[in-house]
C-alpha cells in the first residue's frame, strides 16, 4: 500500500530531512510514526500524500510513484487530517464543508447529497451551523467528517489529539479506529505516547531524519535504547511494568495491570 525506497528529502541545500527511509505499510495496518521535534515525521507524513516529493529514492502509494502522480490524483486514494483543522476548514457551513471534498471526486449530485446527510446524521452535527462557531474538538471532527465521507483508502493523521480534551479525543480516535477495522490503512503522526499505545499496532520512530527502528507497538516503547535515541518516554502504565517486573511485565493498559496484581496476589 505504502513503499518508501531510500528515500531523502530537504527543504534546502544544507542537508536532509530525510535521510535514507525505507519502509512497507501493507494495507489494513494501524502505524505510528514518532520521534523528537525535528526528527521528520510530518514530512514522512506529506511525503506519503504528495505534497513533497523525495529529492531522490521512491515513495509508491497504492501502486503510484508520487514523483510521477499528480497530487490531485492521490487525493482520492488518501486522506489527510491536518494537526490544525482551521488550516483544512475553507466553507461556512458543516455541510458546504462535507461536500467540498466530495465535489472534487464525484459529479453524482444525489450520491453526493446522501453522503453529506449521512455523515452529519453519524456525527451529530447541525449542518448550517458556522463550522468556526464551533470548538476546536468539534471543528476536528468535521474536517475528520469531510475526509471520510470521500471514502479513502488511506487516512494520514498528523497529531490528531493536539488541543483536544480527552473525550474529544476518544471521539475522534474511536473513529479512526473503526474506520481501521473496516480496511482504511492509518498512519498517525503522534506525540501522545499513550494515544499510540491505546491504538496503533505499529510504530516506526524517527531520529534526525533517519528510521532507527520499527516494529510491534509493545516492544517499540520496551526498547530503552531506541526510546532514548528517539528523545522518548514510553506510556505510564508501559514504563510501571518495565519498573515492575515478573508478572507486570507485559501489562500495556490499566485492565492488564489489574490482571497482573490479581495473580500476583492469588500466588502469596
Amino acid at each position: 500500500m505504502i513503499r518508501f525506497d531510500h528515500v531523502f528529502f530537504g527543504y534546502d541545500s544544507a542537508g536532509s530531512a530525510i535521510e535514507d527511509v525505507s519502509f512497507e505499510i501493507e494495507k489494513g495496518e494501524f502505524a505510528a510514526i514518532i520521534g523528537e521535534n525535528g526528527a521528520g515525521k510530518s514530512t514522512v507524513s506529506k511525503l506519503i500524500d504528495g505534497l513533497l516529493k523525495p529529492r531522490s529514492g521512491t515513495v509508491t502509494v497504492a501502486g503510484m510513484d508520487t514523483a510521477k502522480t499528480k497530487t490531485s490524483a492521490l487525493a482520492k486514494q488518501i486522506g489527510f487530517l491536518f494537526q490544525n483543522p482551521d488550516r483544512q476548514i475553507c466553507q461556512n457551513t458543516v455541510r458546504r464543508e462535507i461536500r467540498f471534498g466530495l465535489s472534487l471526486v464525484s459529479n453524482d449530485k444525489e450520491n453526493i447529497d446522501a453522503r453529506v446527510e449521512r455523515m452529519i446524521e453519524e456525527f451529530g452535527f447541525d449542518g448550517d451551523k458556522g463550522p468556526f462557531t464551533l470548538s476546536r474538538g468539534e471543528r476536528q471532527r468535521v474536517a475528520l467528517a469531510s475526509i471520510i465521507a470521500v471514502k479513502p483508502d488511506i487516512l494520514i493523521l498528523d497529531e490528531p489529539t493536539t488541543g483536544l480534551d480527552y473525550t474529544e479525543c476518544m471521539h475522534v480516535m474511536n473513529i479512526v479506529r473503526e474506520l481501521n477495522k473496516n480496511g482504511v490503512t492509518v498512519v498517525m503522526v503522534c506525540h501522545d505516547m499513550e494515544v499510540v499505545l491505546d491504538f496503533a499496532r505499529r510504530i516506526l520512530v524517527l531520529s534526525r531524519g533517519k528510521l532507527v527502528a520499527d516494529g510491534k507497538t509493545a516492544d517499540i516503547f520496551r526498547n530503552a535504547d531506541v526510546m532514548k535515541r528517539a528523545s522518548l518516554m514510553p506510556p505510564q502504565i508501559t514504563e510501571l511494568a518495565i519498573r515492575l517486573g515478573g508478572g507486570f511485565i507485559n501489562a500495556d493498559s490499566v485492565a492488564e495491570m489489574v490482571s497482573a496484581v490479581e495473580k500476583s496476589r492469588g500466588a502469596v
